[in-house]
């Protein structure tokens, strides 16, 4: 494709990405018997929410109003760095896969000082809980896009995901495919809050993890942290989704159809997985992300040479 399709990407994350938490709501409908909610209720709730005004208390500063506009502005130059497809991504560099890893970091950051400007014991906690969590969820991460990069000798997002799906010579690396992918998929849950490792309906906050840093927002920067949090999973689902499928190996129309509908698998796979696990107990969510982080380092042990 010419180099203007790698707009499409963006603009496809940028409308879709709320729809992520539709097809989710309603595969949990599914599992319990329900109907469910709208399709488009995601996009009103977002709506309804920049429209309403902000409330700040007098103990929080300027830290707590700029962490969700910052925190927005991460997720969207993670994006910038997301491929789709062949169209590639709308910025690409060589050594970008470090700058997309720590995009998130960036957006973590600015989430938890956010928590912690506003005094409050139990946005303490939480924020506390996230970072053991991510610090955990990083190593995972990195190793995984690590693993690739030896795979593709690559070390551009684009070139890596260009390179598992056109490259004869990874085609011999599908152990790696899956041990990265598995990886990813359990990072991609904890990052984004969902089950089995923390519980985005929760209002108990004793067991909460990232929505207990956000009780304090409300209006628009409540609209903004969860529009944040909609790209945020798109993100990483086409990053899965780009892994696990060779769509660069088949036509481009095809391949341009394959990689968006692997994303809304994966967010049904997501509500399978929150309909059919519990949440674990805090203590054992440690132990899941270092088994991901065990299977992203197998998957670099195991790279071909």
């Amino acid at each position: 494709m010419e180099r203007s399709w790698s707009a499409v990407p963006v603009l496809m994350a940028l409308v879709m990405s709320p729809f992520l938490f539709s097809v989710i709501n309603r595969t949990k409908a599914f599992f319990g018997g329900r109907r469910g909610q709208p399709l488009l209720q995601p996009y009103a709730d977002i709506a309804k929410l920049l429209r309403k005004g902000a409330v700040y208390s007098r103990t929080t500063t300027r830290v707590f109003r700029i962490g969700p506009v910052a925190g927005l502005a991460s997720v969207l130059a993670a994006l910038a760095l997301t491929p789709l497809g062949p169209s590639g991504a709308l910025v690409s560099f060589e050594g970008d896969v470090v700058l997309f890893v720590y995009l998130f970091a960036v957006m973590r950051f600015v989430t938890v000082l956010a928590a912690l400007d506003t005094g409050s014991a139990f946005e303490g906690m939480g924020a506390s809980r996230e970072v053991q969590f991510s610090a955990l969820g990083e190593v995972a991460f990195f190793l995984g896009i690590t693993a690739l990069a030896a795979l593709t000798h690559r070390t551009s997002l684009s070139g890596i995901l260009d390179a598992l799906g056109n490259s004869p010579e990874v085609h011999g690396g599908r152990p790696v495919h899956f041990l990265v992918g598995s990886s990813l998929f359990v990072v991609l849950l904890a990052e984004n809050a969902r089950l089995p490792v923390d519980d985005p309906e929760t209002h108990l906050e004793l067991t909460m993890i990232h929505e207990v840093m956000v009780l304090d927002h409300g209006g628009v920067d409540l609209g903004l942290i969860q529009y944040a949090g909609c790209l945020k999973l798109w993100v990483m689902a086409s990053l899965l989704a780009g892994v696990v499928l060779p769509a660069g190996s088949v036509h481009t129309v095809a391949s341009a159809a394959i990689l968006p509908a692997g994303i809304l698998a994966l967010a049904v796979l997501i509500g399978v997985v929150e309909s059919t696990m519990a949440r674990l107990r805090l203590v054992m969510v440690p132990q899941l992300l270092v088994a991901a982080g065990v299977l992203a380092l197998l998957a670099l042990i195991v790279v071909p040479g």
